[in-house]
Order: C-alpha cells, then structure tokens, then sequence
C-alpha cells in the first residue's frame, strides 16, 4: 500500500515550528511495512492545500493529512477536503457534548466558532481526541482512503496509536504483525552494526532502526496471509536480537518507556529512588515522576543547581569543590554519598554538569556531565560527553541518568542473587 502525507500549517512553511508529525508518521508507518512514497506541506491555503490533496489521490491509496483541524478562521483541511471528495459536513451530537463539557470545565465561555469543531464529514469514521478537542476522521469514498488528523503532536500520536494503526493493518491484503524492541546505552551505529546480517532490503521480516535521545527502538515487522503466520516469523528475530544486546533491552512492549522500565524494577524489587539534579534541573525527576504508580517508590527530588545547595542538602566539602569544581567525578561522588543518606533511600541519582551555551573550558567543555548512582551503598560515577544545544545536552544527560539507573539496579541484583 502506498500512503502520502500532507502537512497545512502556514507556520511550517515559515520554520516557526518543527515538523515534528512527519517522522512520526513515517515512522509508524515504515513499521508497519508500508511504503510511504511522498510528503507535502502546504500553507492556510485552500487552493494549494486542493491542489496537493487532488494530486495525492490519484496516484496513493491513503492520504494522511494533519493540520488545520481546530476552529479558527485559516483552520480549513476539514472543508477543503470534503469539498474535494464531495462530502457533506454535518453535526455530530457526540462531540458536541464532549467540546461543551470541555470549555464548561474550565469555566470558558465557548467561542462562537467553536461550531466548526461539532461538524463531521458524512459516512466517515470519527477518531475522538483523548487529549484535546479536536477531532480527527477516516474516510473512504470510491477505493480512496483519507485519514485527517489534529496538528497537536501529542494529540495526533495518542489518536494515531488509537486508532490509525489498527486501521492500517486491517487494511491490507496481506496481514502486517509488528514488534518493538527498545535498547539504551548503546549508539544507533552500534545497533545497527550488529544487526547488519538480520535483514535485507527486501527480506521478510524486515527490522528497521529509530534512533532516539538515549536510546534505540528496533521495528521488526512481517507480512504473511494471516497474523499468526506473520508472528511466527518475528518470533526467531526477536530471540537472536535479545541474544545479542542481553540487558541492554529494556522492553520489547511499544508502550513502555524507559522511565517506566526502571520504575517496574524497582517496585517488582521493593525498591525506593531519589535525585539530586544540577543542570538537569529536576528534568530526572520530572520524568521518573510521570510514570503511574510512582509514588510506591519515588522518595523525593531535589534540584542542587548551586555549590551552596550541594553543600548544605548533601554535605559535599568545600575542599572538594574548590579542588575540582562542581563540575567533576569527585563532587559527583560526594553528592551520591549525601543523597544515600537523605532519607535513605536504595537508590539514588546524582547529575551534575555543564548544559551551556556558556561556561565551557579547554578542561571542561560544555557537554561534560558526571552522573551517579548509588544503590545500597555501591556507587558508580560515569562521565559523559554531549553534543548539541543545551536543551539537547540536558535531555541526553537525562536519558543516560536513567539508564545508569537501571544498569546499577539490574547489577546490584545480579550480585545480590547469584553472589
């Protein structure tokens, strides 16, 4: 099947935004063995936004189109689209009700063109927004297929995950089975290295690689007459992939972050955990913190940006950072020593480091991070070395804090059970 995209949004053209939903989409779709033969962008602009759609469908079998979907004047994917497939807009009461009860619930007065938001192309399917109020809508007229969906991304992903997927796969003649495996730790050329032997450009199953802030999600998708015959030819890939990366995957479910993993492993171990951030600013915490059922073993957080802070809440000598600066593996120690015993918590994560744009040295540039982490009394303190911007830097920084995290739990518990 071929699938194009098309992305309205006057401020994509513009650079205001990234066109984060492209690779999503791309993503999801090349995961589910579909070939994606073309993107487009366009502007506010009905006649363009006709003119891709029109040229989209006489030579696609599905036209996903995101952007333009809310209420506002230039908002006009959902009329220019049915105008193309000469559909009509008519109301929906469901989500009437659901757009009333939305603005009620935070005694907002509803907008006037907050109308637009109740109309729904006739015969099609409504996708209902869990994270917002904008709808999204397949529709299928003469063997076309026309997927709509908010701009939001985390709207648009929550809607794709829901619904789109499941659509895809039951519309292809052949059944699609796919599975993910998420690896930390290791570098996307690494994984890739050695995985190299396991697929071809057209082998069945086909495994495709997706490089993230920290970590590494392997696809491995089969197609075959039916899902069981599609999953029993996964099943032999996935088992020489576990082989080959052992305890660097962290799940082989699509839906579990990494942050998720550790907090599963220290409830299955009865385990408690806390951090003391310096320039990751609590963006440990926030992350650990996010996952449900959490509070069974998240002690506390404690942002220490400052050598006053890292003195006072966790005893780090003066001497040493004089000696070292904030910045460096002994300080790093010292902090996980004082956070073992604040509260006593079983484990504990200590960053500290140098985010930028400013304050790097030939010594110490920036994107030099230390990270800690103490379990039970053992400590480890690896240092880092990031690229990027400082809101990139950061973001690595925390998915390393969080892998070191879960590589001490697993090694401490090695220990613990086979001595």
């Amino acid at each position: 099947m071929n699938i194009e995209q098309i992305f309205v949004g006057t401020e994509l053209l513009l650079g205001n935004i990234t066109n984060t939903n492209a690779r999503f989409i791309a993503e999801q779709c090349v995961a589910l063995g579909l070939t994606c033969v073309g993107q487009t962008v366009v502007g506010d602009d009905e006649s363009m936004l006709r003119n891709a759609l029109s040229t989209s469908l006489s030579r696609s079998d599905f036209v996903i189109v995101t952007g333009g979907m809310g209420a506002a004047d230039d908002d006009i994917t959902k009329k220019t689209v049915t105008d193309v497939l000469n559909l009509k807009l008519v109301p929906d009461e469901k989500l009437e009700t659901s757009v009333k009860k939305y603005y009620a619930g935070r005694h907002i007065d509803e907008p006037q063109n907050a109308r637009k938001l109740y109309s729904v192309p006739d015969n099609c399917t409504v996708m209902y927004n869990e994270n917002g109020i904008t709808p999204g809508f397949i529709i299928e007229k003469e063997g076309k297929k026309v997927i709509l969906l908010p701009g939001q991304p985390v709207e648009l992903e929550g809607m794709f995950h829901k619904y789109v997927t499941e659509y895809l796969k039951s519309s292809s003649p052949e059944a699609i089975a796919t599975s993910t495996v998420k690896i930390c730790g290791i570098g996307e050329n690494e994984v890739s290295d050695k995985i190299s032997d396991l697929f071809g450009k057209d082998s069945n199953p086909s495994v495709t690689v997706c490089a993230k802030t920290g970590e590494v999600h392997l696809h491995v998708t089969a197609k075959a007459p039916d899902e069981k015959t599609a999953l029993k030819l996964i099943k032999p890939v996935i088992r020489e992939i576990k082989t080959r990366f052992g305890f660097d995957i962290y799940t082989t479910d699509d839906s579990t972050t990494l942050e998720k993993a550790l907090v599963d492993l220290l409830v299955a171990n009865k385990m408690t955990i806390s951090t003391f951030e310096s320039c990751t600013g609590g963006l440990v915490a926030g992350r650990i913190s996010n996952v449900p059922g959490v509070s069974d073993v998240f002690k506390h957080g404690h942002i220490t940006y400052s050598n006053s802070a890292k003195m006072k809440f966790l005893g780090v000598k003066k001497k040493a950072l004089d000696d070292h600066t904030a910045v460096s593996a002994e300080v790093c120690e010292e902090m996980v020593k004082g956070a073992l015993l604040s509260g006593k918590p079983d484990v504990v994560v200590a960053v500290t480091g140098l985010a930028g744009p400013d304050g790097g040295t030939e010594e110490k540039p920036v994107g030099l991070v230390y990270i800690g982490c103490g379990v039970k009394g053992n400590i480890t303190v690896n240092e880092y070395h990031f690229n990027g911007d400082r809101k990139k830097i950061r973001e690595s920084a925390v998915a390393a804090a969080i892998t070191l995290a879960r590589k001490c739990v697993l090694e401490y518990i090695s220990r613990s059970t086979f001595g």
